[in-house]
């Protein structure tokens, strides 16, 4: 699907941690539940292969093909790193004897895959763990050709069969993807090893079954449940905790509220309408698809939106081409909580050179979505104002794309000012506040900066989701890093697209898990959302 790498100048290093993974560490217990437990201190790599030689494994594995316990369960434990509240990544250990990995526990795809030894081109599989087929006498080499398109890089590889541990559960007979080139700087810079998919098998490339649905057929888990408590309390040494089979009461206030999962794929629902402070933006009144997704690091919105105008029941399609991809409703939501994008320059040429035109053309009732090309800023396609992206002779000898820009520019201000004329807001006041949202675009990568010490003065959002709202504070979607005046503070929201059929979606990330502990329930397709504790 994705993953969420956030690319920006001076904050690349903290915007390469905004790619939220889950990580962890399996405890036994005598209530029958497989516990992930994340600690925020350093990981000693050494220290926990040394933990793990010896035949430990080996009994484990012999155990479990027995239909017997684990007699060193509660040894089960191991301390992991939350790093940033931005990445959550646990370890795994994949062959007999055990080859061991951080890997992100990723809720938004379906495929385990780590790096394999027969990667020898791509740096970043030299900054990380290898899997060495040859050491282990449970692999199997499958040999499809297999390859996962992500938003900040792509991965390729070939299907492989193996003997996997995660904690205290022994999966036999697992397929995974042993990589053989990343194509991203991401995963050079990343903290993790590989990705642990635990979506649905519909979405899992090659169609290689899931660990989630193995551990659940091969009988491992007490119930068909997992579920996540990211820990935001950075002075906290325990960062966190994934339940296989369950949930922990300790982690929670009160009971979860549950919505239906609305499509299999990713874990997917219907999402309500979107408040800033206590008043209702008019997003998502009729609706939204929404997932839930651990291995996205903030709360992100389509590119591509479908907007409704109540005019005739006329739909614009606003599809933004640009590589900033403009995102109308994430940059009002920025400029409310007062983030400051970047690449603002041509929405403020149109809103003063154009904006008293596409003013008067939305007034005398032309349809919003034909105002663009009739203020000459975008050719027309039937009944919708659409981007040419056609460079003429002159655009080429000039180097420029300019009225391609202006064109997708124009599409954003005629929906931000036809939200503002349903409030009866006047001329100047309009193209005032458009102006202002101007400054508040995202930057190429999506994300946008914010002043630490506004954190105080800005506004809760709120999502509705099953007729409940849940809240978040300023403190709690933004991300920070660093004091004084070397602190840097990322707005927790960000455009990033899921492309159709299955987009365009909202992302909830651990921004929204941090504060809502969250069940993702496979026996009854549903999703549960409850107060962390």
């Amino acid at each position: 699907m994705k993953k969420l790498f956030i690319m920006g100048n001076r904050y690349l290093w903290l915007a390469l941690c905004v790619c939220a993974f889950i990580p962890s560490m399996l405890d036994a217990s005598s209530d029958g539940l497989q516990r992930i437990n994340v600690k925020k201190r350093a990981l000693d790599i050494n220290n926990i292969k040394a933990a793990r030689k010896g035949d430990k494994y080996a009994k484990r594995l012999e155990n479990r093909l027995l239909g017997l316990g684990d007699p060193d369960a509660d040894a089960d434990s191991v301390p992991l790193t939350n790093y940033l509240d931005a990445q959550y990544y646990g370890e795994i250990s994949i062959g007999s004897p055990p080859q061991t990995f951080d890997v992100i526990f990723d809720t938004g795809s379906s495929n385990l895959w780590v790096p394999s030894s027969k990667c020898i081109f791509s740096i970043a599989c030299y900054f990380h763990n290898r899997f060495k087929g040859a050491k282990s006498s449970t692999y199997t080499k499958i040999g499809d050709q297999l390859q996962i398109n992500y938003g900040s890089g792509s991965i390729s590889g070939f299907s492989s069969k193996d003997t996997v541990q995660v904690g205290d559960l022994c999966v036999v007979d697992q397929d995974f993807i042993e990589v053989t080139k990343e194509g991203s700087l991401s995963f050079v810079i990343g903290k993790f090893d590989g990705i642990f998919g635990l979506g649905f098998k519909e979405i899992s490339v090659g169609g290689l079954q899931p660990v989630w649905y193995n551990m659940v057929e091969q009988g491992l888990v007490k119930e068909q449940v997992f579920s996540f408590w990211l820990n935001r309390n950075e002075a906290d040494e325990n960062g966190g905790e994934l339940v296989f089979g369950g949930v922990d009461p300790k982690h929670f206030i009160g009971e979860h509220s549950y919505v239906p999962v609305t499509k299999k794929g990713y874990w997917q629902f219907d999402m309500g309408d979107f408040l800033i402070g206590n008043q209702s933006t008019g997003f998502c009144e009729g609706g939204c698809a929404a997932i839930v997704d651990s291995g996205t690091s903030l709360l992100a919105g389509p590119t591509v939106w479908i907007f409704s105008f109540n005019i005739n029941t006329y739909i614009f399609l606003v599809t933004t081409k640009l590589l900033c991809k403009f995102q109308t409703i994430v940059t009002e939501i920025n400029y409310a909580i007062g983030a400051e994008g970047v690449l603002s320059s041509e929405c403020k040429t149109l809103v003063n050179e154009y904006g008293d035109m596409i003013w008067d053309l939305l007034v005398s009732g032309v349809t919003p979505g034909k105002v663009c090309s009739q203020a000459g800023l975008c050719f027309s396609s039937g009944a919708q104002s659409v981007s040419s992206n056609i460079e003429s002779v002159v655009d080429k000898e000039n180097g420029g794309v300019g009225d391609s820009v202006l064109c997708e520019v124009c599409q954003m201000a005629v929906i931000w000012m036809q939200n503002q004329l349903r409030q009866a807001e006047t001329k100047e006041a309009v193209l005032s506040y458009v102006n202002k949202l101007c400054e508040s675009i995202p930057s190429p990568a999506g994300e946008s900066v914010i002043d630490c010490n506004s954190l105080s003065k800005m506004p809760n959002v709120s999502f509705t989701i099953g007729e409940k709202l849940y809240t978040l504070t300023p403190e709690q979607y933004i991300l920070k890093t660093g004091e004084g005046i070397a602190a840097v503070c990322i707005s927790g929201f960000m455009a990033l697209d899921v492309p159709p059929p299955a987009g365009p979606l909202w992302i909830l990330g651990d921004v929204f898990m941090g504060v809502y502990h969250t069940v993702f329930d496979y026996g009854n397709l549903q999703l549960g959302f409850a107060k962390s504790a």
